[in-house]
């Protein structure tokens, strides 16, 4: 496994490889990404050696997450089966305290189209702007639903 033989950014980017060729599997997307499971969340995996989890996700109607947001101490990669999903990645204008959010501006927008994978390292802000009828995998670095997140407001 990729993230075995290294888990840092490398073994990362490897893992975006595999993931690639998965979203434009049919048969695997037919099989793992259904309405009925994942809508709009599923753990499908989660390493108990290494802490990373496999999410499908599957949004029926366009959602508008266009909030920035990081993942905590955790990295993410999103990778699309179908539909699409406009991403913007955020630059930060002025860092935060524990009382008062971080601010930050927008640096680039691009679509996610099937096949595509991007890798969210530890600390980077990015927003979601995603299409009815998006099918996609976010592998997370631990599972978020236990990942503190910082404060973050568009400047």
């Amino acid at each position: 496994m990729a993230l075995q033989a290294d888990p840092g950014v490398a073994g990362q980017r490897k893992v975006c490889d595999h993931v690639s060729k998965a979203l434009t599997d049919t048969d695997f997307v037919a099989q793992h990404l259904t309405s009925d499971q994942c809508q709009p969340r599923k753990v499908l995996y989660e390493d108990p050696e290494l802490g990373f989890c496999i999410c499908g996700h599957v949004y029926e109607k366009a959602i508008d997450t266009a909030w920035p947001h990081d993942h905590g101490s955790a990295w993410a990669i999103y990778g699309l089966a179908e539909g699409g999903t406009d991403m913007t990645d955020w630059v930060v204008a002025k860092q935060g305290t524990d009382a008062e959010p971080t601010y930050v501006e927008p640096r680039q927008t691009y679509t996610l189209k099937r096949g595509d994978c991007h890798l969210y390292e530890v600390g980077d802000i990015h927003s979601p702007i995603i299409s009815a009828g998006t099918k996609l995998i976010r592998i997370e670095g631990q599972n978020l639903d236990n990942v503190k997140r910082s404060k973050i407001k568009a400047a």
